[in-house]
């Protein structure tokens, strides 16, 4: 069960976490989570180049240190990245030494102090100790921040079809949502139809698309 439009009370719950982006313009910021991929990640970069959008990859660190190449496109082509573990960890199934280890093994590889979660699953004292300042880890000294969103496409479900994801977006997403595609292999048929829908519809409507700043409030 996953809720597609974050609810209010889930954002009042946690405040610190980000889950939208204060904005007064026609302005989305959309995601990727768990590449690179060597045919989703590339396909997304092909489609937002077309609209001259601009986005955020949360990368995966193994997927990152298999496809360097690609994470080098990534950033070459102007969009932020964002750590998303080294092995896709989920936090409520990790203990926290393993957790935190695992983060900082990404950061290895993905040199951003943006940090989003898998499966949006963190404890409290794990989100704790991540945005904590701590000079004794480099890789951390300034804290993460910690990405959520407030819409899902729903490109993960292998029970969605293309459309449905499109139309989760299309629907729900509103001026400073923070949006969320995979650029995987479990997504990659839905999102392949639903990423190009997605851009066009916001981009006739006047929309910029743009990445996450590495520093926000």
């Amino acid at each position: 069960m996953y809720f597609v439009k974050t609810p209010w009370w889930l954002k009042k719950l946690y405040p610190h976490y980000i889950w939208e982006i204060p904005v007064t313009e026609k302005i989305l910021y959309v995601t990727f989570d768990d590449g690179p991929h060597e045919t989703a990640t590339l396909f997304a970069l092909d489609q937002l180049r077309k609209y001259h959008a601009q986005a955020t990859f949360f990368c995966v660190g193994k997927n990152v240190r298999e496809h360097p190449e690609i994470y080098k496109q990534i950033i070459e082509e102007g969009h932020t990245v964002g750590n998303h573990t080294y092995n896709h960890l989920n936090g409520w199934k990790t203990t926290n030494k393993k957790y935190v280890a695992d983060i900082l093994e990404a950061a290895n590889y993905i040199d951003s102090h943006l940090f989003r979660p898998p499966y949006g699953r963190i404890s409290r004292f794990q989100a704790n100790i991540l945005m904590k300042d701590n000079r004794r880890h480099p890789l951390i000294s300034k804290g993460f921040k910690i990405i959520m969103w407030s819409v899902l496409s729903g490109d993960f479900d292998l029970s969605k079809k293309a459309t449905e994801c499109r139309d989760h977006v299309l629907l729900h997403a509103r001026p400073g949502s923070i949006v969320v595609f995979h650029d995987s292999k479990k997504a990659w048929d839905r999102m392949q139809g639903a990423l190009p829908e997605v851009l066009k519809y916001f981009s006739e409507q006047g929309f910029q698309f743009k990445s996450l700043p590495y520093e926000m409030e």
